[in-house]
């Protein structure tokens, strides 16, 4: 596949998660959750998206999202589940797009804030309408999207690489 072709990244925030004294990575979905990452594949389905790979925290709550919002999908896309999603910085979120083959078009990340939301900024150098000032606003409430294009390899992308074409969450006004 040519490295000329647009790509997206779709950067997909866990849902609500219940809070919990014992480890951060155990925690499950809350009811909320459980109810809006149907939801959030439901979106998905219905903006057309189906990646081709979805790489996804191995925290409970990230996989429990994926496993809901990737049932509303038509296809199931390859899925890698990367515990360098757990609690990664931009710089570490940025490192496993660019180690993404360049067969891959369409890759959606599970992850969890303030990476996801880092990236979604980050690489953002363009934004449809008033997407970027909108997510911003939002602070990326849990089970929200933000889908970025870019032209070019998985290697090249850094900060301002990208344009965002849309954001969505479920509680949205």
């Amino acid at each position: 596949m040519s490295v000329d072709v647009t790509r997206r990244i779709v950067l997909l925030r866990h849902a609500k998660a219940e809070w919990s004294a014992d480890s951060d990575h155990e925690r499950p979905l809350a009811d909320r959750g459980r109810t809006d990452a149907p939801v959030a594949g439901r979106w998905l389905a219905g903006a057309g998206i189906t990646p081709d790979l979805t790489v996804c925290s191995t925290a409970v709550r990230t996989r429990e999202t994926w496993k809901l919002a990737v049932s509303e999908l038509p296809q199931r896309p390859r899925t890698v589940y990367d515990e360098r999603v757990y609690e990664a910085s931009l710089g570490e979120l940025i490192a496993v797009l660019n180690e993404t083959s360049d067969e891959v078009r369409d890759l959606l990340l599970v992850g969890h804030n303030p990476g996801v939301h880092a990236l979604a900024d980050a690489l953002a150098g363009e934004a449809d309408g008033d997407l970027l000032p909108r997510m911003n606003r939002s602070g990326f409430p849990t089970a929200a999207m933000a889908v970025v294009t870019f032209n070019g390899s998985w290697k090249s992308v850094e900060h301002g690489v990208g344009r965002l074409v849309a954001f969505w969450a479920p509680h949205a006004a």
